[in-house]
């Protein structure tokens, strides 16, 4: 019995000092990102090719992803609304749960896996081979040359990539709807018409400002810390996605929570199709 609680209380006090090491890494992070230095060129030119690899290089699988999503959104509501004849109503549910929810946390996940893989692999490579110990030996902060242009790739590109995500989502939706289970396409889009908002449209992207944030900076993070070999690189990756995936639902919660109450404030109470 005392071994166990010893056991676990070096893996709590180990998991408290990781937390304030993540601290104090997203704390030097931003310094360097809000910092007159990142604009000289030498630092911007940085930020390009990031934005290829985290904006355009992911559009094909978050379109993928997005129009898949409405689709199997469409496939699992059709028949109980039809057994309560609302089909019409179908527009409305599904427009909000891409635009609120699924769309902006399905895009995050699945970059989370591909990018912050990515970047966890890169960084941890680059620790393992010692590439970070030479910058600081030609006096570089590695911060500021490899963490903030991932940073601001992902925090600038993601929510455009959500609103590929919500705008595909959408058109599947609608595609199966109508056109594979008959619903009238009128009533699919007075739906949507009636209940969203103009602040629903900003759920995404606001929400997806945050998830890139956690996404670049704990991935980032993996990479700094990762353990020496191919071994201790692979563990930095799967950590990096799953204290990643980790983070996007348990921050999703607080953020729907927040906006919830924001939108009430701006448009009262949630309308209903009928």
């Amino acid at each position: 019995m005392l071994a166990f609680a010893d056991k676990l209380g070096s893996h709590v006090v180990r998991r408290v000092g990781d937390f304030g090491d993540f601290c104090l890494f997203t704390g030097r992070s931003l310094a360097w990102v809000v910092d007159p230095q990142a604009l000289r060129w030498r630092n911007v030119r940085l930020l390009f090719p990031q934005l290829y690899r985290v904006g355009t290089a992911s559009i094909p699988v978050v379109v993928i992803i997005g129009i898949f999503v409405g689709m199997v959104l469409s496939v699992q509501s059709v028949m109980q609304f039809r057994a309560i004849g609302r089909e019409g109503a179908m527009g409305s549910l599904i427009i909000l749960s891409v635009l609120r929810e699924l769309g902006p946390v399905l895009a995050a996940v699945i970059l989370a896996g591909r990018v912050g893989g990515g970047l966890a692999a890169e960084l941890g490579t680059m620790r393992v081979t010692e590439q970070i110990d030479a910058l600081r030996a030609m006096g570089s902060d590695p911060l500021r040359v490899l963490v903030v242009p991932r940073f601001l790739a992902c925090v600038l590109l993601i929510p455009i990539l959500t609103i590929y995500a919500n705008f595909m989502g959408i058109v599947g939706g609608y595609v199966v709807s109508v056109h594979v289970y008959g619903v009238n396409p009128a009533n699919f889009w007075e739906g949507g018409a009636a209940t969203v908002t103009n602040f629903d449209l900003l759920y995404g992207p606001i929400k997806s400002l945050f998830f890139g944030s956690m996404i670049s900076l704990i991935c980032c993070y993996k990479g700094f810390t990762c353990r020496p070999g191919a071994a201790g690189v692979g563990r930095a990756c799967t950590e990096a996605f799953v204290a990643s995936a980790m983070a996007i639902i348990i921050m999703d919660f607080f953020l729907s929570a927040i906006l919830n109450d924001i939108s009430t404030a701006i448009y009262g109470p949630a309308k209903v199709y009928v």
